[in-house]
C-alpha cells in the first residue's frame, strides 16, 4: 500500500474491468481554495461536477475503440469521483473506474498526469477566463487574449523554441492502410526535430505522434512535444491517445480551432471526415482574409495512394466553393512521407523569416487576423442549421465561416449525445443554400458515407444531415 502512494495512488478495490481508487496530482493543481473545490463537487447549474466527470473518464478510458459517446457513458454509468481538498493538497476519489487506467494496482503516470491537466484547464477556464469579467467574450480582440492565457497557463507557449510545432490533422474513423501511412509521415517529422500537435485522440490523431516518437529516439531527442488539444463536446468520442504529453482542455470548439491556428507553424492534413473538412475550411477560411495575404502558413494534405481520390474529392470540393485562390494555398503529396517531411520543415524556414521580420512572436501567432465569424460558438440545432447562409455572392472568407460551421453541426450529430437525442427526437438537420454548393457538399457528403468516412461503426451509420437542394 505504501508504494501505492509513493506512486501517487491508493487502490481501494477492483474487480477487474473497473476500479475503485483515491489518486493524488502531479504538478499540475495540487492546491485550491474552499471555494473551487466546492465548485468541483457541485453538479448544480455554474458546478463543474458533471463537465469534469465527462473528461476526466474519457482520459481514464485512453485507447478504446469506440467512438460512441453515450456507449462510453452508459457502461461507466456508475462511474464517480469526488474531489477532497487536504492540508497537503487536492486528492480524487474513483469509483468504478476503467481498470484500464491502471498497471499491478498503480495508475498509469502518463494518464494521471492527463487527469490533473483536464482540472487545471477547466478550473482555469471558470475561474480566470468565464467568472473573472477579465475578458469580454463577444470581442474578437478579447476571445484571442483568452485562448493564449489557456495555453500560457497549460505552460504549451515556449518562447525560446524556433518555430517546429507541426499541426497534424485527420479522422480517427481511417483504414489501417491510412493509419501506417500517418506513422510514416510522424517518423519523418520525427527524424527532422519537429513536435507534433493534433486533436489528441485515435486514428491519425495518434499516428504521427507514434510515429515521430520514434523519429525523436534516433536522433536522440528527449524533450519531445506531444500536444493534445480538444474540448468537451467531444473528448468522450476521442478519448486522448496515451502519447500525448501536452492536454490541453479548451471551453469549445471555436476556441480549439484557434488554439491550433495560433500556436502551429505548419499543417499537415491526413485522410479524415467531416471534423477534417470542419478543420480545413477553417483555415483556409482565415488565409483567405484578406489581412492574411501575405502571411506564410504550410498546408500539406496527404495520403497513401488508396487515398488519392479522397484529396481529389476535397480539392474538386473547395475549387467549387472557394475557388481556385483557396486551392493555391494548399499542396497535395500522396504517397511520400519523406518529401512532406522535407518540404514542411523547408517551409518552416519562411515562417521563422516572416515573423522575426515582423517582430511577430514564435510561440503564438498575434498577427493572423480571426474575425468574429471562426470565434462564436456555434450551436448546432434544426433552426441553426437551416439558417445558415451558404449563398456564392458571399465573400470568400464569409462563406468558408459559413460552411465550416455546416460541417460543424454534422460533427456535433455524429458524437455529441444531446445533439444525437435532438436528432432523433426531430429528424435530420436540413441544410440549404446555393444549388452549386449544396450539389456538390451533397456529393461529398455521399462520398464519405460510402467510404465509412462518418463513424467507427461504418455499417449502421444513419446520416444526421439532409442536403436540400
Amino acid at each position: 500500500m505504501q508504494n501505492q502512494k509513493a506512486m501517487g495512488t491508493e487502490l481501494r478495490a477492483s474487480n477487474g474491468e473497473t476500479v475503485d481508487a483515491e489518486v493524488w496530482p502531479e504538478g499540475s493543481l495540487e492546491v485550491l481554495s474552499q471555494a473551487e473545490a466546492e465548485q468541483l463537487r457541485s453538479d448544480s447549474e455554474g458546478g463543474l461536477y458533471l463537465l469534469l466527470r465527462r473528461c476526466i473518464l474519457a482520459v481514464l478510458n485512453s485507447g478504446a475503440e469506440t467512438d460512441d459517446t453515450r456507449a462510453v457513458l452508459e457502461k461507466y454509468r456508475d462511474f464517480d469521483v469526488g474531489f477532497v481538498q487536504q492540508d497537503r493538497g487536492l486528492k480524487l476519489t474513483l469509483k468504478s473506474a476503467p481498470a484500464v487506467a491502471f498497471v499491478d494496482g498503480i495508475m498509469i503516470r502518463g494518464i494521471r498526469e492527463l487527469i490533473f491537466a483536464v482540472l487545471r484547464d477547466v478550473v482555469f477556464t471558470n475561474y480566470e477566463i468565464r467568472e473573472s469579467n477579465r475578458f469580454d467574450l463577444s470581442s474578437s480582440e478579447s476571445i484571442t487574449n483568452a485562448v493564449f492565457h489557456i495555453l500560457r497557463n497549460a505552460h504549451v507557449l515556449q518562447s525560446s523554441v524556433r518555430p517546429q510545432v507541426v499541426v497534424c490533422w485527420g479522422g480517427h474513423a481511417i483504414s489501417r492502410t491510412e493509419y501506417d501511412y500517418t506513422k510514416k509521415v510522424g517518423y519523418e517529422l520525427g527524424l527532422r526535430g519537429l513536435n507534433v500537435c493534433t486533436g489528441c485522440g485515435p486514428g491519425a490523431m495518434k499516428g504521427p505522434m507514434k510515429g515521430a516518437t520514434i523519429g525523436h529516439a534516433k536522433q536522440r531527442i528527449c524533450d519531445g512535444r506531444y500536444i493534445g488539444i480538444t474540448e468537451p463536446g467531444i473528448i468522450a468520442a476521442e478519448s486522448p491517445n496515451p502519447i500525448v504529453n501536452s492536454l490541453i482542455i479548451m471551453p469549445d470548439m471555436e476556441k480549439r480551432l484557434e488554439a491550433f491556428v495560433r500556436i502551429g507553424h505548419g499543417f499537415v492534413i491526413f485522410p479524415g471526415g467531416v471534423g477534417t473538412v470542419e478543420e480545413i475550411l477553417y483555415l483556409l477560411g482565415i488565409l483567405m482574409h484578406p489581412k492574411n495575404h501575405d502571411l506564410p502558413m504550410p498546408m500539406i494534405m496527404t495520403g497513401p495512394p488508396e487515398s488519392a481520390e479522397y484529396f481529389a474529392q476535397i480539392d474538386a470540393f473547395i475549387g467549387g466553393t472557394l475557388g481556385q485562390k483557396a486551392q493555391e494555398r494548399y499542396k497535395i503529396i500522396i504517397d511520400d512521407p519523406e518529401r512532406v517531411g522535407r518540404e514542411v520543415r523547408e517551409s518552416l524556414t519562411a515562417v521563422r523569416d516572416f515573423r522575426r521580420a515582423k517582430g511577430d512572436a514564435y510561440y503564438f501567432n498575434w498577427r493572423l487576423q480571426i474575425d468574429q465569424d471562426f470565434q462564436m460558438p456555434f450551436n448546432a440545432t434544426h433552426e441553426s442549421m437551416r439558417s445558415l447562409n451558404i449563398d456564392d455572392q458571399l465573400p470568400v472568407h464569409v462563406l468558408a465561416a459559413n460552411l465550416r460551421r455546416a460541417f460543424s453541426g454534422i460533427v456535433s450529430g455524429n458524437v455529441r449525445e444531446d445533439t444525437i437525442a435532438t436528432i432523433e427526437k426531430s429528424g435530420p438537420f436540413e441544410i440549404s443554400g446555393a444549388a452549386g454548393h449544396m450539389s456538390l457538399l451533397d456529393q461529398l457528403l455521399a462520398a464519405f458515407v460510402e467510404q465509412g468516412r462518418m463513424k467507427l461503426a461504418r455499417e449502421s451509420y444513419k446520416p444526421c444531415y439532409r442536403v436540400v437542394k
